[in-house]
């Protein structure tokens, strides 16, 4: 559970390391997956290991760093998140059978509908870290959620996010616990990162049996010329 403290470096020096550029102090989620940065070590990010592989004007995301902003970036959003892991029981049944896998012909589609919903950092090949799973009404993707970061004996649900005209069908409850499923059978731990301002989602977590792991920093920061 200690890959938690800085799982985001751990997932992409690790298990997804073919996702991510970057060397040995310093990595992101390869363009085209979800913007994020990572740091071998939180207290001296190795700002200067990434500027080969971040273009000028791309904004990323980077969690548990607090430091001053470093020559050539700009730090443009400060918040917190909750980091949660699962200690509920496993799922008794699949809860959404009906579920489809997403897979890159829907790729577009699932870019669309986290653009409108903003569950977090995504991007046009997010789908390819693990399991997506989609529902879909005459034809049209209105609900989703999968599973963006690995590290040893963890997984996490991600890309949690209903098309506004389709809330309140338990869409999302039903995605999570299939996925909570999934992954338990494959003897993981399930964690998700959620933002600190949404206490309603962070109420809803909480009652299907996620505890917070941790509240941290979180910073948007775009690369300057």
């Amino acid at each position: 559970m200690e890959l938690l403290d800085n799982i985001v470096w751990n997932a992409l020096s690790g298990p997804q390391a073919r996702f991510s550029a970057g060397g040995p102090t310093a990595r992101r989620y390869a363009t085209g997956f979800s913007p994020i940065l990572a740091f071998a070590d939180l207290a001296r990010p190795d700002f200067g290991a990434l500027a080969a592989h971040c273009a000028v004007g791309e904004q990323f995301y980077c969690a548990d760093w607090t430091g001053p902003a470093p020559d050539g970036w700009r730090i443009d959003v400060e918040s917190t998140m909750h980091r949660m892991v699962y200690e509920g029981a496993m799922p008794a049944a699949d809860a959404a059978p009906d579920a489809i896998p997403l897979q890159a012909e829907h790729a577009q589609e699932a870019l669309a509908l986290a653009l409108l919903t903003k569950p977090g950092p995504f991007g046009p090949r997010t789908i390819e870290l693990g399991d997506y799973f989609g529902l879909f009404e005459q034809g049209k993707l209105v609900a989703m959620a999968g599973e963006r970061m690995q590290a040893p004996g963890l997984r996490e649900v991600s890309g949690v996010c209903t098309d506004p005209g389709q809330q309140g069908k338990g869409h999302a409850r039903r995605l999570m616990d299939k996925l909570l499923r999934l992954q338990m059978q494959r003897g993981e731990q399930p964690f998700l990162h959620v933002m600190s301002p949404n206490t309603g989602a962070l109420a809803l977590y909480r009652k299907m049996g996620f505890r917070t792991w941790r509240e941290g920093a979180i910073r948007v920061l775009t690369r300057l010329a």
